[in-house]
């Protein structure tokens, strides 16, 4: 893994989440990792909106609005995880994207072509089977 990956919503997810024992020790230390300066790691604005979102509607226990706050504000304020957005022209691209690999979702082709506008092409995921579809992506999965 080199020093500068983009971290999918999955991945942070994990590192809060109680009831994933084996995924949350190996995505916290990731984070971790990140917030002491180890390497750094990207997130668009999606991935945390996601974040927010998962952590309090869609965990086994999720937890209050205010300590998801807490934690995307953590993110949001750090100077060692890079923050990037999208454009429409992203979201062209996207669409474009999700025609091509019959995707369900605008979700994950727009958070590969926020990376591939930015010049990031490792992505830290454990869904191999979606953004392996999409060209100009290298997926790394930490759970291997």
């Amino acid at each position: 893994m080199k020093d500068s990956c983009f971290y999918d919503t999955s991945i942070l997810v994990y590192a809060y989440d109680e009831s994933e024992k084996n995924k949350r020790e190996v995505c916290k230390k990731l984070v971790e990792d990140i917030f002491k300066g180890e390497r750094t790691g990207i997130v668009s604005n999606q991935v945390l909106a996601e974040l927010f979102n998962v952590l309090t509607r869609h965990m086994h226990s999720p937890i209050s609005k205010d300590d998801a706050g807490q934690i995307i504000n953590e993110f949001a304020n750090s100077q060692k995880w890079k923050k990037i957005n999208y454009t429409t022209g992203t979201i062209r691209a996207a669409i474009a994207t999700s025609k091509i690999i019959n995707s369900q979702s605008i979700w994950d082709p727009l958070i590969a072509e926020t990376m591939k506008e930015n010049g990031i092409i490792e992505l830290v995921t454990e869904n191999e089977k979606d953004f392996n579809k999409i060209q100009g992506i290298k997926v790394i999965n930490p759970f291997k």
